[in-house]
């Protein structure tokens, strides 16, 4: 059986991170399903992060039962064949897991994606994620505080980012790397290098200023 995600040969999470994306079945992350992940790695080379095409994850999980609701396909393009025929949950959210190793996670307005894939681990495989998380819309907006950018569409519009298809989990999770490479000159000059702990301070300070 083929498989539909992509595994590639990882490394220490010193030197992996992981920017993911999620796609659900609307926008409360406490009642909502999750329906797809996708994910693509960023190795760090001579202190700085590259994309990795071949180290990506991809997969949309079987919705049984639940009613799907025709709005929210419209949005993220994933039918009702696609989602009857996905991948049974608990394979799904283990290999997800395997394929993650110990790498931390990166995410725009992560809150939403860590609600979503945390509440779908520990019900499906009775416990949560430990690797860490961090925002980097709260990260952009830190080290960018020029741009007023917002959204995830403001800052690929600022840096010149072209998705290839919005609100679809592949091509979301490329397009915030992409973004994170963008930022990287002003996030190293802050960090002094691929510290995932300071960059989540980074991002702690940066909410606890606007509060």
């Amino acid at each position: 059986m083929k498989l539909p995600w992509k595994v590639g040969r990882r490394r220490a999470a010193a030197t992996r991170w992981v920017v993911i994306d999620v796609e659900s079945s609307g926008l409360d992350a406490r009642r909502d399903r999750l329906i797809a992940v996708a994910a693509v790695a960023l190795h760090f080379e001579q202190g700085r992060p590259r994309i990795r095409f071949g180290d990506s994850f991809e997969v949309v999980l079987r919705q049984d039962a639940a009613p799907l609701d025709k709005d929210n396909i419209l949005l993220h393009g994933i039918g009702v064949g696609a989602q009857r025929e996905g991948v049974e949950p608990q394979l799904a959210l283990s290999s997800l897991e395997q394929w993650l190793d110990d790498a931390p996670l990166v995410a725009f307005h992560s809150a939403f994606d860590e609600t979503m894939i945390q509440r779908a681990m520990q019900a499906t495989l009775g416990h949560k994620l430990d690797n860490p998380w961090v925002d980097l819309a709260l990260v952009a907006a830190a080290v960018r505080p020029d741009l007023k950018a917002r959204t995830l569409d403001d800052w690929m519009e600022r840096f010149g980012i072209r998705c290839a298809v919005r609100h679809q989990a592949a091509a979301d999770s490329l397009a915030t790397a992409e973004l994170l490479l963008k930022l990287w000159p002003a996030v190293g000059a802050q960090l002094g290098g691929a510290d995932f702990a300071a960059l989540q301070r980074l991002a702690s300070h940066w909410r606890w200023l606007q509060r």
